[in-house]
Order: structure tokens, then C-alpha cells, then sequence
């Protein structure tokens, strides 16, 4: 009787313990799960700056179909939408957005964009009113509103027939990009306002609605003359030339101004660059509201290493280009540089940033080379910066007690956070296999065990922990190769021959048990035995040693093909 209670009080204590290493597995795989979630949005982040729309969707989807209650991912897919133009999904997420966060002003705001888009201006200025509600300190959203307001412009019937009898804009309206450029107007005001074609059309509608002159137009006079139609014809002919004066006279300013920078440009080719800063500067003082002068005297500044001066320069010149609507390559080329100096500073979180917006305004290669360069100092840096071997040390003492308590998600939640503060120490990568083990994730194990074995070729405990998990997931050619590669540096170390001593017996043990299918089918999977079965060579051993028996003792003899012949045995008969 005191027998069978012991025996039941054993199954009992076994049943608890499995009970608890499973519900620790569990916690793991939601740890798992929540960074594979920020890992995925984070892609799509960057996708999404990179102007990667449908690469962004497919990382915020994924990221959606494992997390389906997070708001914040229907708000980046809504945004992703909304710059495709798919405005209908994009007012989908983004009333999913609001219904899993409905206290949330960016929710609104993100389904203002969409309904801005699909032409719905009143229930557009709903949302956004209801986001300056939520947020009333948001100066963007207050902004946006303002230009929803305004971002429709009235073009009266007088103005587009003042427009219309300009030479020069009716031969505008020939061109199939103008046109599109016209259409933006409702939905993309601002961008559609870059094109210089657009700005002088808005010009002369602005004029007559304000009741502003201009330069008459003789083109209606013409028509009530009573001439014969072959002069009038010549008289066309002859006006037409004469429209080409009408361009905008350049003011005396503005051609000095040119002049100057001329000068200061050619000062820069010969490295002379205090001249080149003398006439940048009188080309600036003559013509404040071109960003260009700003942006070469800031290639001098760079030139020089003063990269307080160079950022200055092109904030300036970007405040500029913004009032002016500077052309979209300029701005992205001020942007560029800005963040080469940045860059030069190891600023790489405000280099990132001045990358990320050039490749808004203008995608080209080099800037996206430059900011993937910029993204990856960036993460060395922070690496770098993390580093703490004190705060590493307090950080594996506390997961060394939740090892002895049995916690392995705590453990493993300090064991990394003590490799974040010191990544070259091989221990703490060994400590979290240990605990990976328990919680059944061998995988992640052996790849500890692998990163602990790179820092230090003999740590021994490393090799052992990585042939016991190959053991367990009956890996035994590899089971073999670990605890060999651990006796070459530790020969006497008796843990390790008894492994291979185990390792064997348990490969002798399944020879003579049932075939296992599903084990070969896992050996057959491996790409250094497909590699042994696919060599020439060794199929013509193989072939040999089943027709004839006596061949085998020859090629036994070779210890390389031996070595091979062993590891298919230790591979498929277990």
C-alpha cells in the first residue's frame, strides 16, 4: 500500500511538473508571437517609408492575422491604403481602427484621409473635427482641416476663360501630364501645387477672381474686325511669335542674384571657399526666396566639416522650398545632404529621418543607399551604446534564481536582456539554452549553444548542452559530431565520452526495434546526408557494398568513407 502510494504520489509530482513546463512553453510561444508581431510591423514601417506600398500591406497583414485586436496595425494599413490611392480599403481599416480604439485621435484622423480621398469632404471634416476633439494640442491635424477647407479651389467661369485666352496656358492644356496634374488638385492640393504649370494657371484664375488685371488678352478684339479671312489667317500666324514675350521678365535682383552664385559655384570647383561663401551670401541677400543659394553655401559648410552650419543652412533652405513649393528633386536633394552631414556626425537617428523624407520627395537609388547605410550605424550604435557588463551581471543573477525556481520565461526574459548588455559573453547564450531545453524549444537551443561555441571554441558545457539536444530530437550523427568536437579539446572529460558511449547504444538499440518513418523521413531532410547520398562517389560505394560483400572491407578501410557510412547509420536507424 505505502508502495502504491508512492508510486501514485510520484505519477502525480511527473503530471505537475509536465503540467507547468508546458504552460511555460505556452507563456514562451506568446512572448514569441507578440515580437514576431512587432517585427513584422516594424517591415512594414519601413516598407512604408520606402514608398514599398505593397510590401507594407503584406507585413501589416501578416501582423494583423496574428494580432487582430491591435489597433495600431489597421492605422499603419489604413495609411499604406491611402497612399496607394485604395481609398475604400483604407476607410475600412480605418473604422476598424476607431472601433477597437475609439478614444484614439489618429483613428479619425486616418479615416478623414480616406474619406477626403473618395471626394466625401463633409463626413471627411467630421472626423478630423472629432480628432482635434480627442487631441486638441495637435497642430497637424488642425492644419490638415484647415487645407481640407481650402483644398478645393473655386474656379469661376470668368477666371478659366482669363486663364484660357493665355497663349502659353492654353497650350498647357495639349498636355496629358498637366492634366493629371489638374485632377490632383482635388485630391492632393499640395503635391499637385509643385508643378510650376499649376501655380501660373492658379496665378491668372487668382488674378481675375480678384479682380486683379493682368496683361490683356488682344485675342477677343481680333475676332470683332471685320477682315477677310486669308489676313486675318496671316495676322494669327504673325501674333503667334510675338505671345513669346510675354514669359515673366526676370528682375534685376533675381539675374544678379544668378550671377553671384555663378561665381560661387565656380570659387567651389577651385576649393575656394570663403569666396564661394561671399557670393553664395550676396546671392541670398538679393534673392531671400530661392532656396538654392542655401543649399550651395551648405555644400560648403560640408566641405569645411562645420555640420552645425551645413544642417542650419539646409533647414533654412527647406523652410524655403516649402513656402515657395520648391521643386520636389530640390527638396529631396536639401534633404540628402542634410542628412550626409548627420551622418557625419554619427547622428544616424536624424540621418535616418532626412534620408526618409528625401525618398518621399524624390526615390533614388544613392539616397536609398545612403539611408540603408544610415539605418544599419544606426542599430550598431544602439547596440554599441547598450552595453553595460554590470547591469549584464545583475541581469543573469536574477535569471539564474528564476532558473532554481523553475520559471523558465522569467529566466529566459533576463538571460536576454543580459546578452542585449553584453553580447560577447558565451555563458549567458549557454544559460538560455539550458532553459530553452526545459521549455521544449530545442531549436533555439542548439542555435545558443552554436552563438556560445563562436565566442569561445572550448567551452566545454556548450558542446554537451548541444549534443544532449540533438540526443533528445534523435539526431544522432550530429549527437556524435558534438560530443567528438568537445573531446578534441577536452579529451578526458568523462560527461563527454559517456555521451558517445549512450548515443551508441541507443542507435544499437533502434537497429533491432521497428522502422521508424517519420525518422528517416527527418534524416533524408538533412542537407549534409542529401549531400552524402547525392555524391557520386559515395552512390558507387554504396552500389558496390550491396552487390559485393567483400568490397565493403576495402572501402571500410577508408576513414572518410567510414566516417560517412557512420553517419547514414546514425541518421536513418533510430
Amino acid at each position: 500500500y505505502e508502495i502504491r502510494l508512492s508510486l501514485v504520489g510520484s505519477e502525480m509530482c511527473i503530471r505537475d511538473r509536465y503540467q507547468r513546463r508546458v504552460r511555460d512553453s505556452h507563456q514562451l510561444q506568446q512572448t514569441m508571437a507578440e515580437d514576431k508581431v512587432n517585427e513584422l510591423k516594424n517591415l512594414g514601417n519601413k516598407a512604408l517609408s520606402d514608398g514599398n506600398l505593397d510590401d507594407a500591406i503584406k507585413h501589416y497583414t501578416e501582423a494583423i492575422q496574428l494580432a487582430p485586436s491591435n489597433h495600431v496595425l489597421y492605422s499603419n494599413r489604413s495609411a499604406a491604403y491611402c497612399t496607394k490611392k485604395n481609398f475604400a480599403s483604407a476607410l475600412e481599416d480605418a473604422n476598424k481602427t476607431v472601433e477597437l480604439k475609439p478614444d484614439w485621435g489618429k483613428g479619425y484622423s486616418r479615416k478623414g484621409a480616406a474619406l477626403h480621398g473618395l471626394q466625401r469632404i463633409p463626413e471627411a471634416r467630421t472626423a478630423y473635427e472629432k480628432a482635434i476633439e480627442l487631441e486638441p494640442s495637435n497642430e497637424q491635424y488642425k492644419r490638415t482641416l484647415d487645407e481640407l477647407d481650402d483644398s478645393g479651389p473655386a474656379m469661376d467661369f470668368a477666371g478659366l476663360q482669363e486663364a484660357l485666352s493665355d497663349p502659353e496656358i492654353s497650350k498647357y492644356f495639349e498636355q496629358p501630364d498637366f492634366m493629371a496634374a489638374l485632377g490632383e488638385l482635388q485630391t492632393n492640393p499640395m503635391r499637385a501645387a509643385q508643378d510650376p504649370r499649376i501655380r501660373h494657371f492658379m496665378d491668372v484664375i487668382g488674378k481675375k477672381k480678384r479682380g486683379a488685371t493682368g496683361q490683356p488678352t488682344p485675342a477677343p478684339e481680333k475676332k470683332a474686325e471685320p477682315e477677310p479671312k486669308k489676313e486675318e489667317v496671316k495676322k494669327e500666324t504673325k501674333k503667334e511669335p510675338e505671345q513669346k514675350p510675354m514669359e515673366v521678365e526676370v528682375p534685376e535682383e533675381k539675374k544678379k542674384a544668378t550671377e553671384e552664385k555663378d561665381k560661387g559655384n565656380a570659387a567651389y570647383k577651385n576649393k575656394d571657399f570663403e569666396t564661394a561663401i561671399t557670393h553664395y551670401n550676396k546671392a541670398y541677400e538679393l534673392d531671400p526666396d530661392n532656396p538654392i543659394y542655401l543649399f550651395n553655401r551648405a555644400a560648403v559648410h560640408f566641405e569645411k566639416k562645420e555640420y552645425e552650419n551645413c544642417i542650419k543652412d539646409c533647414k533654412e533652405a527647406i523652410d524655403i522650398g516649402k513656402r515657395i513649393f520648391a521643386e520636389y528633386k530640390l527638396m529631396s536633394r536639401i534633404y540628402t545632404r542634410m542628412g550626409n552631414a548627420y551622418n557625419a556626425q554619427e547622428d544616424y537617428t536624424n540621418a535616418v529621418e532626412a534620408f526618409s523624407k528625401a525618398l518621399v520627395e524624390n526615390r533614388t537609388p544613392e539616397t536609398l543607399k545612403s539611408l540603408n547605410e544610415a539605418e544599419k550605424k544606426k542599430k550598431q550604435k544602439e547596440i554599441q551604446d547598450y552595453i553595460n557588463p554590470e547591469l549584464s551581471l545583475k541581469e543573469k543573477e536574477t535569471g539564474n534564481e528564476f532558473f532554481k525556481q523553475g520559471n523558465m520565461p522569467e529566466a529566459v526574459k533576463h538571460y536576454t536582456e543580459a546578452i542585449k548588455r553584453n553580447p560577447s559573453d558565451p555563458v549567458l547564450f549557454s544559460n538560455r539554452a539550458a532553459c530553452y531545453t526545459k521549455l521544449f524549444a530545442y531549436p533555439e537551443a542548439v542555435k545558443d549553444c552554436d552563438q556560445a561555441l563562436a565566442l569561445d571554441p572550448k567551452f566545454v558545457k556548450a558542446y554537451i548542452r548541444k549534443a544532449h539536444v540533438q540526443f533528445v530530437m534523435k539526431e544522432y550523427h550530429k549527437c556524435l559530431e558534438t560530443y567528438e568536437a568537445g573531446l578534441r579539446h577536452d579529451p578526458n572529460n568523462a560527461e563527454l565520452s559517456e555521451g558517445i558511449s549512450k548515443t551508441y547504444a541507443a542507435i544499437n538499440a533502434s537497429q533491432y526495434g521497428e522502422s521508424d518513418p517519420e525518422a528517416a523521413k527527418r534524416a533524408l531532410s538533412d542537407p549534409e546526408i542529401q549531400a552524402i547520398l547525392m555524391d557520386p562517389g559515395m552512390k558507387q560505394i554504396l552500389s558496390d557494398m550491396q552487390t559485393d560483400p567483400r568490397a565493403a572491407d576495402v572501402h571500410l578501410k577508408n576513414p572518410a568513407v567510414m566516417a560517412k557510412i557512420q553517419k547514414l547509420i546514425c541518421s536513418l536507424y533510430h
